[in-house]
């Protein structure tokens, strides 16, 4: 079946319904979800059962790069930087010299027991050697898995930032192989100003996107998350175009926002969560339909070796080399090691080479697709029972909620106070988000002129207003009384 304009709508849903709802039974046997959407577009695809004939490596990569970064982005928003902060060095480590380290072992064992070359024995390792953020994010936040400690901030910061690195050493080497007379040294102030103007652009954007999502005054408070879609790409975009690695941009841009104070961030946070799993859905299924198992097929060999060089050797090599100046122990360095899950990321970014026409492209393709597989099918289904082994997993009677988890599932606190509003207060006239709650204490409901309204961050605060304020402890309460009592003098002094 070729795809066309009057059917692809009724495709694309069907695929889309058939895979909701064969996912939702998936972790039943222990089999993750996106594994399953990655099957079924194999099954609709030219070698399955569904005939669909897409052989579009273009295509696929547009709509990888528009998935990646509403799923980026996502993660980012549900970084608590607490959380994260404690952390911030090893996981900076890991998603560079670690990616780094990752690339270089893979590529000299691709280079040891192939005919590849070994500048394209470099690109195979550059392709595969980022964890993937869909795969990670989505099995990580799976009610099902918690870990002890900071070792889950720790597993999510490397797979949301470490993306970057690993798309700037596949263009550097991709260069590379197109490039013959070029040299290693070559591609150095590529990697500076990728990852130099990309953070710097991530963080600039972010502070200009807070700025915009809490001064703007929209009518309808569906057109927040349409604004901060806009700005996700123009981030990207723009970062893209001064020569910045987009992908870090959004990220850190995304982290950001997440721990500031927006407006209508509550509704923001929801629709980026099913965004994130709207994409995670096409980006696999797309992938899947790319792909030809029977050209899969006569790769199985090395890419199981492969494979298994990556999961058993590099991936701990890189990790414990990056890590050997952290106090850590070591059933956690091990447990890092094991969760470096392939998924799309690698899969999309090996359509760069067939973009590029280079002769091994094909080959190359073929056996990222079958180590994505087979990393998803072994580290990703046995997440949970290597956690128990190593003793990292929390008994889920004391798994911890996020944050971000506290305000997209409407978590209930303990304590509830009525606060009346008097005209000399500092909080008259002021929004709601200017306030500068504490972030476990919400304003539920405004009782004004025998009227209840529901709030939100750009809701006015009125004189002889009555709020009904949630929080979760009484010191929470004593900052709310302060946010909204103090006078402007006594805010002066």
């Amino acid at each position: 079946m070729n795809l066309t304009i009057e059917n692809i709508l009724l495709v694309g849903s069907l695929l889309l319904f058939v895979s909701i709802i064969v996912g939702k039974t998936s972790y039943k046997f222990g089999v993750p979800t996106l594994l399953l959407f990655l099957t079924i577009g194999m099954l609709a695809g030219s070698d399955g059962i569904g005939g669909i004939h897409f052989e579009d490596p273009k295509t696929a990569q547009f709509i990888g790069v528009v998935a990646l970064n509403f799923i980026l982005f996502s993660g980012g928003l549900d970084t608590n930087w607490n959380a994260v902060k404690p952390i911030l060095r090893e996981g900076i480590v890991l998603s560079t010299l670690g990616v780094l380290l990752t690339a270089l072992s893979l590529g000299l064992f691709v280079w040891y027991v192939t005919d590849f070359t070994f500048y394209e024995s470099m690109l195979l390792g550059s392709i595969v050697s980022s964890t993937d953020a869909a795969a990670v994010f989505s099995i990580l936040r799976s009610k099902s898995l918690a870990l002890k400690t900071n070792l889950r901030p720790t597993l999510e910061l490397e797979s949301g930032s470490n993306d970057p690195m690993a798309y700037v050493l596949t263009i550097a080497f991709l260069s590379l192989v197109v490039n013959q007379d070029q040299g290693l040294a070559s591609v150095i102030p590529l990697f500076i100003q990728q990852m130099l103007v990309g953070g710097l652009a991530g963080l600039g954007f972010g502070v200009l996107s807070r700025t915009i999502i809490n001064k703007i005054h929209l009518d309808f408070e569906g057109l927040y998350p349409v604004l901060v879609i806009a700005l996700m790409f123009v981030t990207f975009s723009a970062t893209d175009s001064v020569g910045g690695n987009g992908f870090l941009a959004i990220y850190i841009c995304a982290v950001y926002l997440g721990n500031q104070d927006l407006i209508h961030k509550k509704t923001i946070l929801k629709m980026y969560d099913g965004l994130a799993w709207l994409m995670q859905i096409v980006l696999f299924l797309t992938l899947g339909l790319l792909v030809f198992p029977s050209q899969v097929v006569p790769v199985m060999g090395i890419g199981l070796l492969v494979s298994l060089f990556l999961i058993v050797v590099a991936r701990p090599v890189s990790v414990f080399l990056s890590l050997v100046f952290f106090r850590m122990q070591l059933r956690r360095r091990f447990y890092i090691s094991w969760v470096g899950l392939r998924g799309a990321v690698p899969i999309v970014f090996a359509t760069y080479p067939l973009l590029a026409g280079i002769d091994k492209a094909p080959m190359i393709f073929n056996i990222v697709f079958f180590v994505s597989v087979t990393s998803v099918l072994i580290q990703g289904t046995t997440l949970g029972i290597v956690a128990r082994w190593l003793h990292v997993a929390l008994p889920e009677r004391i798994k911890p909620i996020t944050e971000s988890e506290k305000l997209i599932i409407d978590l209930p606190k303990s304590t509830l106070q009525e606060i009346e509003i008097q005209p000399h207060f500092q909080a008259v006239n002021k929004r709601i988000v200017d306030l500068k709650f504490p972030r476990s204490a919400f304003i539920v409901m405004i009782k004004r002129d025998d009227v209840y309204l529901r709030p939100g961050g750009s809701t006015v605060i009125r004189p002889n207003d009555r709020l009904m304020v949630l929080a979760d402890r009484e010191d929470d309460f004593t900052q709310v009384h302060d946010r909204l009592h103090r006078t402007e003098t006594s805010n002066t002094t």
